[in-house]
């Protein structure tokens, strides 16, 4: 599949009503405003303008806007009990160590003591260790800069699930 088409998938996106189309974008971001933003721009040529539309909601979210998205995510670690989502994007945790996931109970605790939120990583195809080392540099980082990056990382989690639900089979 190109993104220069429409995929079956896009299609099916393109054409749910818009209480289920609302909801699946829920599920990829918990952010009420860009879930509004991606389906007032319906439909969509490509997967490609799906991802640009998701990337400008994601630049303009407000600091409410961002802490809705993330309270939409579980700690590193924890993924959301009977939650396959979480489960797989986290799945460099489950072989984890004892060690190393007390260890990262520790540092998601201090972080959201620091920030008031959780560690928000985009963690499908990272290591426990590469998680650990990332919130271990992020910890020193002045609010203003970590709230860029936790967009950043946002818009990374948001294109791999946008892509799970635009090229996913019926």
């Amino acid at each position: 599949m190109t993104s220069t088409s429409t995929s079956p998938g896009l299609a099916r996106f393109n054409v749910l009503e818009e209480h289920a189309a609302h909801a699946v974008l829920l599920e990829a971001c918990a952010s009420t405003a860009w879930a509004r933003r991606l389906l007032a721009a319906r439909p969509y040529a490509t997967t490609e303008d799906l991802y640009a539309t998701s990337d400008a909601a994601m630049a303009e979210l407000t600091p409410d806007d961002l802490a809705e998205a993330m309270a939409g995510h579980p700690p590193i670690g924890r993924p959301k009990p009977g939650d396959p989502t979480s489960a797989r994007e986290q799945r460099g945790m489950a072989g984890a160590s004892e060690e190393l996931k007390a260890e990262m109970l520790e540092l998601n605790l201090a972080y959201q003591e620091r920030f008031g939120h959780v560690f928000l990583i985009c963690a499908t195809g990272r290591t426990g260790e590469q998680m650990r080392d990332a919130v271990r540099e992020r910890i020193g980082n002045a609010p203003e800069r970590e709230r860029e990056i936790v967009r950043t990382e946002l818009g990374k989690i948001n294109r791999i699930r946008l892509a799970r639900i635009v090229e996913e089979d019926a």
